[in-house]
This record gives C-alpha cells, structure tokens and sequence, in this order.
C-alpha cells in the first residue's frame, strides 16, 4: 500500500506541474479539470525506460522549465499584460529586484532571492524523485514494452492536440484533453526564434527614415518652447473605467477651464502605446523614434540603429534640447543617442526632501523645479519631463501644495512618511485600486495647474500617457493612453486635420494611432514646407 501510495502522490505532483496556470485569470480551482496528455506519457514513459541514461534528471530539468515559463507569464501578464520573452525580457529581472529592494529592502531582498532558488531546487528534487518512483518499478520485459506502445500512443494523441492548437493542422474538434504544457513550451520557442528574426529585421527598417535627410523642419514653430510632459500609468481607464472615471473626468474639466482663461487652446486625442503596466521607456522611444519599440530587444535595436529622435530634428532646428528625469538614479548611457544637449537625472534635481519609496520626489516639486535647472542659453527649449509621482506601488501620495510654498521640497516630508507601506497596500486589490485613482489625479493636477502658469511664456506643450497601469488595476487590456496639446490657438490650428477634440477630454470614439505615428505627424503639422512624410501606422 505505502508503494501504491507513493505512486499516487508522485503522479499528483506531475499533474499539478502540467495544470499549472500561467495567467492570473485562468489560476482558478477549474484549473484542475483539465486532464494533461502528457501525464501518462511522461509515467508510461519513465516505467518502460526506468533510470536508464539520466531520464528522470532530464524530464524533470524540462518540467521545472516549463514551471519558471508558466510562473515568468504570470507576472507578466500581472504587470505587462503579455507572455514573458527569454530573448527581451531576461533584463526585468534586474529591474524586478531593485523594485523589490525599493519596497521591502535589502535586508529582506536578499532571503527573498535565496528562497526563490532553493524554491526551484526543491522542486527539481521532488519532480526527479516523483519521476524515479515509476522508473523504479521494474516490470518485467512484456510489461515495459506494453508500456512504451501506450506511451507513444499517448504522445501521439499529446501532438495531434498540440498541432491543432498550433494550427499546424486542423480538426473538427479538438482532441479529449489537454497537451497545453507542451504547447505553451513549442509556442515559447518559436517566438524565441521569431524574435531573433524580427529584431534583425527591425535593425534594417530602422536604417530606412524619410525624414533623416530633410531640411527646414519645425519652422512653423518660429522657435517657440516646447514642453513634453510624460504622465505615468494614465491611460484610457482614466476616461472609462468606473472606478477612476469620475474623479479623473472632474479633475481635467476644471483644469480645462482654468486653461482656457489664460487664452490657451487645448486638444486632445488618443495614441495606442506599446507597452502596458510598466516598461515605460518603450512608450517614450516609439514616440520620439517614430519606431514601434513594443519590447526592449527592439527599443534596443533602435538605439544601435542611429535612427533620429524627435529630439534630433529640434536640435537641427535650433532648439536646446533637454531631458528632466526624476526617476533616473543610476547611469544613462542609452540617452547620448536619443538628441539630448542636456540630461538632468534625480541626483542633479535640488530636492532636499525626503523620498516618496520608490518614488524620488513629487511631480510638484520636478515641475516647480526644472526652469531654473536650465542655464541661460539664446536657443529655445525643447524640454522632455518623465514625471513619477503615479508611478506603482501608488504609495505615499504627496498633497498639493501652494505652489510659492514648494520651497526646497521638505514641505513634503510628512506626506512622505505616510503610510501604508506597499507591502500592506498590495495586499488588498481594492486599496491597491484607490490609490492608483488618487495618484494619477495628484499628478494630473499638478501638470495642469503648472501648464496654466506657463500661459505668458505661450510655449507649445504635450502632455501624454505612457502606458495603462496592469490589467487588473486599468480594468481592461486596452493600451490606449490620453495625449493633450495645449499652446496659442493659431499654433493648435496646425492639427486641426488630426481629427482630436478641443478641451482636454478626447472623444470616447475619437481617432486612434499607434504611438510610433506621433513623431512624423509632428515634424508634418509643424514644417511650413510640406517636407516630412506621414508614415500611416
């Protein structure tokens, strides 16, 4: 009985390795209804070849595999909203412990990493040791063979299911059961090779620019200042998500009309971004770049190729070109090729305050800051700012303050210190929900009421989102995000074509671009002699 014993619980543990789920809507109890091909193969399999040549390592090497494949698409999907990319993707690790230190330490990081590889360790045991107990019945020879016949009958059925899925072939009905481990693996391989092509591809499209070569851009602007202003995580679920709708909507009608009593025009539209929930580098590259950087081997593809940013085109028409980044901490090397004169990070930006977590200082404070951060110099500007403040985990939330009082930012000490700490937010969806709603609305009214002290200046100024926040905090899997233009009427009057709506709430149904769309419009709408070429996305 103990051996019948062991044999169940080792085939239990297979199961559940082959039912695993690797998104969060499907990780449900009904997960286990699903009965997976592949278990009577790898069991019928390990009894007719028992130990022999290292079997059991080598299947339970590629079980713990597809189980860090599984649980790499679950946090992605979580974040991201899209499976994990081994070939673009294996950088987020990095990123993903610094974020973690940031939020629960150094002292409690470091056993946290140690876990997760005895974690995968253990699991590699137990798979080997669950596959060694069939290897280790030793049947008798006619047995064995019977059990090799079943477990190639049962492979077969595994890849006619697997190849109907893959639509390398096509039946009326999917055969009984699941072979969706072996799918998800088969599936995960071929984006792998596929990736390799598209980024050597991509390289070589990069090579090809319409604009690289023309002369005379921007000159409708007559050298008027120009402020793009980057929003973190605002997107469309700010317009139509219940949750967030109501607070967002009412913050920007007042904010509107605030503007437009400085006699500012505003108009607003929508832009589809390549990424979601996080990564917002790709947003900014295909903005500027007029490339669609949708993952980071093709941001990085980009960077190499020497195609010019929107930044480069204003550097050649005269413009001081600058970039205010509260959020970098550490080196930036890949900005020397994205046309910025002038890179101010974290540490160059003269908050004495103390540290919002994650977050190194207000948007208040950044935006309050940055003019007097810019030497004297006869160009106008071009400015880029990345804002942060509605940056995850959406805690502390800074107040607004009058803005003669920012001061050297430690006003904000108190609001700094408040909690809870993200560790306890995240543990409630919910709370992690509310926050996010009070954050982006801190932040929209931060930027709007600073645009609006902008007025006598008249520059020309973009506020966009980069990306939605994670699926469950945006509510849906649209990746739309807001962009506003707000400037003098006549300098607006120039996209007048692009179809957006006055004010600063776009049309629910208005037209939509792909992100990578804007750069080329752009250098279009703003060039009196019609040189640059909408590339239609």
């Amino acid at each position: 009985m103990r051996r019948v014993a062991m044999l169940i619980l080792a085939a239990a543990v297979i199961f559940a390795v082959l039912v695993l789920p690797n998104h969060p809507g499907t990780m449900k109890w009904s997960a286990l209804n699903r009965w997976p091909l592949e278990l009577p193969v790898l069991l019928l399999g390990m009894v007719a070849v028992g130990r022999r040549f290292g079997i059991t390592y080598a299947v339970a090497l590629l079980l713990v595999v597809a189980v860090v494949i599984k649980v790499a698409d679950y946090a992605m999907f979580s974040a991201f909203n899209r499976t994990f990319n081994p070939i673009l993707d294996t950088f987020l690790i990095g990123a993903g412990l610094s974020l973690l230190r940031d939020s629960i330490g150094g002292v409690l990081t470091v056993p946290s990493v140690v876990g997760i590889a005895a974690a995968l360790i253990a699991l590699f045991i137990i798979l080997e040791r669950s596959l060694r107990t069939w290897a280790a019945l030793g049947p008798s020879l006619p047995l064995r063979v019977t059990a090799a016949a079943c477990a190639l009958l049962g492979a077969g059925w595994a890849a006619a299911d697997a190849g109907h899925h893959l639509d390398y072939w096509r039946f009326d009905k999917s055969p009984p059961g699941t072979a969706w481990t072996t799918r998800l693996t088969v599936k995960r391989g071929i984006e792998v090779q596929q990736t390799a092509t598209e980024l050597a591809r991509f390289a070589r499209d990069a090579q090809n620019d319409v604009n690289a070569d023309a002369d005379g851009l921007l000159n409708a602007l007559h050298g008027r200042d120009v402020i793009l202003i980057w929003i973190e995580s605002y997107g469309r679920a700010s317009f139509d998500n219940p949750l967030y709708a109501p607070t967002h909507l009412a913050t920007l009608k007042k904010a509107e009309a605030e503007i437009a009593q400085t006699g500012m025009a505003m108009k607003s539209g929508w832009l589809t971004s390549p990424t979601s929930g996080g990564q917002s580098w790709l947003a900014h590259g295909a903005f500027a770049s007029g490339l669609w950087t949708s993952d980071n081997g093709r941001y990085n593809a980009m960077l190499a190729s020497g195609h010019k940013w929107l930044f480069h085109f204003a550097q050649e028409a005269g413009y001081r070109t600058s970039a205010i980044m509260p959020a970098i901490t550490v080196g930036w090397p890949e900005s020397l090729v994205m046309g910025f004169d002038l890179v101010i990070p974290a540490a160059d930006i003269p908050y004495k305050g103390d540290r919002f977590r994650w977050v190194t200082m207000p948007d208040q404070f950044t935006l309050a800051t940055y003019p007097a951060l810019l030497p004297p110099d006869p160009r106008p500007d071009f400015v880029q700012i990345a804002l942060i403040s509605s940056h995850a985990p959406w805690t502390p939330i800074p107040d607004m303050v009058p803005w003669q009082d920012v001061g050297d930012g430690t006003i904000f000490n108190d609001m700094a210190a408040r909690g809870p700490a993200p560790k306890a937010l995240w543990r409630d969806r919910d709370a992690v929900r509310d926050a996010y709603r009070r954050s982006v609305d801190y932040v929209l009214r931060a930027t709007f009421s600073h645009v609006a002290r902008l007025a006598d200046a008249a520059p020309l100024v973009i506020v966009a989102g980069d990306h939605q926040a994670a699926g469950f905090v945006a509510g849906s899997d649209n990746m739309d995000v807001a962009v506003h233009m707000i400037g003098p009427a006549e300098v607006l009057q120039r996209i007048e074509h692009w179809g957006w709506s006055d004010g600063l709430i776009p049309a629910p149904d208005g037209p939509v671009r792909r992100m990578d769309s804007f750069r080329n419009a752009f250098l279009d709408a703003f060039t009196d002699a019609q040189i640059s070429q909408v590339v239609a996305r």
